[in-house]
This record gives structure tokens, C-alpha cells and sequence, in this order.
């Protein structure tokens, strides 16, 4: 049964479908200074030529960054491979940071065959065969699989990078040491070369292509993990696979390049211990070597799993937390499992609910597979429980 706040009659249904996407903070959370997130009233506000502070160096916080800069100037493409950015007059003052714990950006969507190549090594069945052996040692086990597709696809990349000496918890170390070490727009430009030039001769980096196509087939193995070996995974594989997945249009890396080039925009890395501090008129972050103020701050960090306790709905919400479940218990339909008395009548196919043993589910590819598991319950109840959910 559906009921609002509202001077509306009830509805009552045979199943609720909930497919809500993303969830930001809501608008009045944002002041003329802070902003919780770019969807929280920045893409209405007037941003004064100031200084300008941006939590995330993803795809979300150069979007913010240019919702910024349109304000104060204007891109130009002076032909397909160069965009600058003209500044307003009475903008001298404006200055961007982005930032993050490492400071690094994401690189350029690169080309490669759709759809995917299949797999040679980590195969559903192979994957099966180690999940079946049990929790313990399942992460490691799998790695090794990893490392022999990726030596199967790229032998010369492998060796460069020494993989067969790396292990769960290096392999992310040795992926970014690189880029680490130069300069992150200089990176950026090197890479955006590289990929436009891939892109006219249609030319699939190996190595690149093996990342891509391994991160859904290993995702299958995240609610199976112990909570030791789920941690390591998020700290290590998962950002591997997150870098290589979102990779981002080459204009916004012109775009982005444009801004460097005018002497506007900033990349900080703050490492891993820093404390934020939000005041009325600034947002000030200290790190262990350095204290940073910003007239104008923005979170634009992605978006985090949520639990039982932040489901909006009052009455469902109600009723899962009498389960003791912190994380809503689905089928392979997606429809609840639990309390008994709604199994099967509420398909939930809300993303940041289902984040905690799907980490790459944002993605087009699995919200379709999503709505077609969910359009399923429609027609059919789901057999058995889609999986043991896990939580940090």
C-alpha cells in the first residue's frame, strides 16, 4: 500500500517497484558556501569569483569544476584537438582546486571492441569452482586467476610491471606508481595523445581491455568474500577496476586541460589523514603539512552505500528494521526477502542500497540487468535468494 503526507487517497499494489537512482543530500543541506554535492542546488547557485575548493578528482568533481568556470568565461575550440578557456575580466580572482587523497585523475575513455571479448581464464566456471572451496583464501585464489588472464592478454605490459611478483594488495601499489610520480595534468595530456591516436587507428590496449572486461566477471565473488578479505578488496582491486571503468571523455580532459592552461584550476592531494572543517563563510581542510581555506567548497565524492536506517520510505523502513538486517535481503529478482509477510511484493532495485556486494553497479550495463531481473518478478517470484550480502 502506497500512502503520502498529502491529502491524497491510498493506493494499494501486487508489487512495488522501487528503482530510485543516485541519492544526494537535499538542497536545503547546501549553503552560499558549501555544497554537500554538484545535485544539491550548485548548477542554480551564482559562485563568485573566489576561491574554490572540490572534494574528487572523478568525472563528478570536473563536472562541478566546470559548472564553476562557465560562470566566469567562456570554452572555445580553436579546432578538434585544442579547446582553450577565455576568462571574464571581472573573474581574475577565481581559483579551483580539485582534490582527493592521491591527487590522481582519471584517465581518457579508451577504444576497445563492444561487445566484450570473453575471457579465457576467469570464467564463470572457474570463478565458481574457487567460490565453492570456500571463503578462505577465495580473494587470493582469484587474484591468481587474474593474474594469468592479464599475462594471457598482455605479456609485455605484465612483465614490465613485474606481476607475477605482485599480490592482492600491491597490484593497486604498482597500477598507480606511475602516475603517482608525474604530474597529474601532464599525465592527463600524455594520456589524452595516446588515447585519440588509438582511437583514429582503432587500436585496443591489451591490458587496458583485460582490466575492463575482468571487474563484472570478479565482482561475482564480492558477497563471498570474509570481511578481512572484503576490506582488502575495496582498498585494492576495486579501485583498480573503478579507475579503468571510468575513464572519461576526452573533452573533459580538453576541457580540464584548458583550465590549467588559463591558470585557473588546482590539483591538491591531501594523503590520507586530513580533518575538514565547514564554517559559515569557508570550508578549511588541514593536512599533516599544510592548512587550506576556501571561500566556496563543493563534495563532489561519489555516491556512498546506504543501509537500512537511510531508506526514505518510513513504513518499509520500519518494517526491515524489525528483520535486524542492515542491509535489505533480495532475491534474484531483486524482489525482499525479508519480513515474510511483504517476500516477494517489493522489488528493490535502489543502486545505493545494493552497493555493499555490487561495487561497479552504477554502471548502464547493470541497471538494465537490474530492471530486467526486476521485470521478471512481475511475471514469475524469484527462486532463491540472489546472494549473502556483506557490508564494511
Amino acid at each position: 500500500m502506497l500512502a503520502t503526507n498529502q491529502d491524497l487517497p491510498s493506493e494499494t499494489f501486487d508489487l512495488a517497484v522501487i528503482a530510485t537512482g543516485h541519492v544526494w543530500p537535499d538542497e536545503e543541506e547546501a549553503t552560499r558556501t558549501y555544497f554537500p554535492s554538484p545535485w544539491s542546488g550548485l548548477m542554480e547557485a551564482k559562485v563568485d569569483a573566489c576561491n574554490v575548493g572540490i572534494m574528487g578528482t572523478s568525472l563528478s568533481g570536473l563536472d562541478a569544476a566546470m559548472a564553476v568556470a562557465i560562470q566566469h568565461g567562456s570554452f572555445i575550440e580553436d579546432d578538434k584537438q585544442h579547446v582553450i578557456f577565455h576568462r571574464d575580466n571581472a573573474s581574475e580572482k577565481l581559483n579551483i582546486t580539485l582534490m582527493s587523497r592521491t591527487g590522481i585523475l582519471p584517465e581518457a575513455d579508451f577504444y576497445c571492441p563492444i561487445p566484450y571479448e570473453p575471457l579465457h581464464i576467469v570464467t564463470d566456471q572457474a570463478l565458481n569452482a574457487e567460490i565453492q572451496k570456500g571463503e578462505y583464501g577465495l580473494l587470493d585464489r582469484v587474484f591468481r586467476l587474474i593474474v594469468e588472464e592479464i599475462k594471457f592478454a598482455d605479456p609485455g605490459w605484465s612483465q614490465r610491471i613485474a606481476l607475477e611478483s605482485l599480490n592482492v594488495d600491491s597490484f593497486a601499489q604498482a597500477w598507480f606508481a606511475e602516475r603517482k610520480q608525474r604530474d597529474p595534468f601532464d599525465w592527463a595530456e600524455k594520456n589524452l595523445q595516446e588515447v585519440e591516436r588509438n582511437k583514429r587507428e582503432k587500436h585496443t590496449v591489451p591490458w587496458r581491455y583485460v582490466i575492463l572486461r575482468l571487474h563484472e566477471a570478479v565482482q561475482e565473488i564480492v558477497p563471498h568474500l570474509n570481511e578481512h578479505d572484503h576490506k582488502r578488496f575495496s582498498k585494492g582491486l576495486a579501485r583498480v577496476f573503478i579507475d579503468n571503468y571510468a575513464a572519461i571523455p576526452s573533452e573533459s580532459i580538453r576541457r580540464l586541460l584548458a583550465l590549467r592552461e588559463a591558470g585557473i584550476i588546482h590539483i591538491l592531494a591531501l594523503g590520507e589523514d586530513y580533518e575538514m572543517e565547514i564554517n559559515e563563510s569557508r570550508t578549511v581542510l588541514k593536512t599533516e603539512d599544510n592548512s587550506y581555506s576556501f571561500d566556496v567548497f563543493i563534495d563532489a565524492r561519489g555516491q556512498r552505500p546506504l543501509k537500512v536506517k537511510d531508506i526514505p520510505f518510513p513504513g518499509l523502513r520500519e518494517q526491515l528494521q524489525k528483520t535486524g538486517d542492515e542491509i535489505p535481503d533480495v532475491g534474484e529478482d531483486y524482489t525482499l526477502q525479508q519480513p515474510e509477510d511483504i517476500r516477494g511484493r517489493v522489488a528493490f532495485g535502489a543502486l545505493p542500497w545494493l552497493m555493499h556486494d555490487q561495487p561497479f553497479v552504477q554502471g548502464l550495463t547493470a541497471c538494465a540487468e537490474i530492471g530486467e531481473a526486476m521485470a521478471r518478478a512481475v511475471v514469475k517470484p524469484a527462486s532463491r535468494a540472489r546472494r549473502r550480502l556483506s557490508f564494511d
